[in-house]
């Protein structure tokens, strides 16, 4: 099974191959905001993924679309409802998604 690191706090937890970051999150007990419920309607899971971008599903237009609004977006980010896992990857939580602060 692929393994997802969440680099803020050093967890590691398992993912289920082809799950979504967001999934596994949740299913592991790892808080990642998704206010409209992980369909890609908003930006809130957004995470930044530092290691395995290639270990990741390609991303869609309707997620392109979506990144667009998230705040402190950079080249590694992603809508962890999205990028379904294939391999092992590390992510970082941007700060103004965690814990339900918005900036």
């Amino acid at each position: 099974m692929p393994k997802i690191l969440f680099q803020d706090d050093g967890k590691t937890i398992e993912a289920k191959d082809g799950e979504s970051i967001l999934q596994a999150a949740l299913r592991s007990g790892v808080h990642i905001e998704h206010n409209c419920g992980g369909v890609c309607a908003c930006s809130t899971c957004h995470v930044i993924v530092e290691q395995g971008i290639d270990h990741l599903s390609p991303m869609q237009e309707d997620e392109e679309d979506q990144l667009d609004e998230a705040e402190g977006l950079t080249l590694k980010s992603r809508l962890s409802c999205q990028a379904l896992v294939h391999g092992d990857i590390v992510v970082r939580i941007p700060l103004c998604t965690k814990g339900g602060h918005e900036h």
